[in-house]
C-alpha cells in the first residue's frame, strides 16, 4: 500500500515556517524530519540540548534512554529540567519539558538501564541514534549495537572545558576504530569527579542535534570521517581525520564482535548506577 503523504496544519507551517523557507529544507525536508525517529541516550548535558532542539525542529518521534532522577547538581547544564523537577524521574521530567516546546513530537521513553539483553530490540526501532552517555560501557556497547543494526550514531563527549563530536555511519568505521580498548578504570575521571562548564554541553549537544537534522535532510557534509575538538578555554575548535581500521575488531576485515557482549567485563568495571544518565 502507498503511504500517504504528510499534511501539515497550519500551525506546523507557521511554527516551522523558518525551516520551510530555507531552501535546503524546505516543505519536503520538513515533511521528512517529521516522519524521522531519533532515539537519545541519556537525558542529561549531552540529551538535553540534543532533544530539545531536535524536538523544536519537528522530529516526529524522540525516543529517550534514561532511569536517573533529577538532583539539583544537574541544574547547572541539564536544560530539558527545572527546578521543580527535582526528585522526578529524568524521563517524565523530559517528555514535560518537551512537550512544552512542541506538543506535536511522539516522545517513547525507555526507563531502564541500557543493557546487551535490551539494546538491540530497542536502537532497532529508530533511524538515527544520539549517544549522550557518560560511561565507556555504554558507549562501546551503543557503538557496537548500532553498527550490527546498520544505524547512523552520532557521538560526543565532554569533560570540564573539553569537547568532541563526530558520526559513525555503517561502513565509514566506528567507536572501536577510534578507541580499540578502554582506559584501565579510574584513568580518565568523569564530569561528577572532575567537573565540566555546563555551557559546554549545549555546544557539544547542539553540535549532535545538527549533525542528526543534517542526516535526516540528506543535505551538508557529516561529521562521518571526522573528529571535531572543541577546547572552551581557548575556543578553539580542530579536526582530527578519522578512517575504518581494518583491523577493527567489530567493522574490521576479520571482524571478532559479531554480537553484543558484557560491557561491564570489557571496561572491567561494575554496572554503573546510571547508565543512560548523561554526563552527571
Amino acid at each position: 500500500m502507498t503511504q500517504q503523504p504528510l499534511v501539515m496544519t497550519p500551525d506546523q507551517v507557521k511554527r516551522y515556517s523558518r525551516h520551510i523557507i530555507m531552501g535546503d529544507v524546505g516543505s519536503v525536508g520538513q515533511r521528512k524530519l517529521m516522519q524521522a525517529k531519533a532515539l537519545i541516550i541519556g537525558a542529561g548535558g549531552l540529551g538535553s540540548p540534543a532533544a530539545v532542539y531536535l524536538s523544536l525542529a519537528g522530529v516526529g518521534t524522540v525516543g529517550l534512554v534514561d532511569f536517573d532522577v533529577v538532583e539539583l547538581s544537574n541544574l547547572q547544564r541539564q536544560i530539558l529540567h527545572h527546578t521543580p523537577d527535582v526528585g522526578r524521574p529524568k524521563l517524565e521530567s523530559a517528555r514535560d519539558n518537551i512537550h512544552a516546546y512542541n506538543p506535536d513530537v511522539n516522545v517513547v521513553l525507555h526507563e531502564v538501564r541500557l543493557e546487551s539483553d535490551n539494546a538491540m530490540d530497542i536502537i532497532s526501532q529508530y533511524d538515527l541514534v544520539v549517544n549522550g552517555a557518560d560511561n565507556f560501557a555504554t558507549r562501546y556497547l551503543v557503538n557496537d549495537a548500532c553498527y550490527l543494526l546498520n544505524k547512523p550514531l552520532v557521538d560526543g563527549s565532554i569533560l570540564i572545558f573539553d569537547g568532541q563530536a563526530t558520526v559513525f555511519l555503517p561502513g565509514q568505521g566506528c567507536y572501536r576504530c577510534l578507541f580499540p580498548s578502554p582506559p584501565p578504570p579510574g584513568m580518565v575521571p568523569n564530569c561528577a569527579e572532575a567537573g565540566v562548564l555546563g555551557a559546554l554541553t549545549g555546544l557539544v549537544g547542539s553540535i549532535q542535534a545538527t549533525e542528526a537534522l543534517k542526516h535526516f535532510l540528506g543535505i551538508g557534509d557529516s561529521l562521518s570521517s571526522r573528529l571535531l575538538l572543541i577546547d572552551a578555554l581557548s575556543m578553539n575548535f580542530r579536526e582530527v581525520k578519522l578512517k575504518r581500521n581494518p583491523n577493527c575488531p567489530l567493522c574490521g576485515d576479520n571482524p571478532t564482535v559479531t554480537e553484543l557482549i558484557d560491557y561491564e567485563v570489557f571496561c572491567g568495571v561494575a554496572a554503573p548506577e546510571g547508565i543512560g544518565a548523561a554526563h552527571d
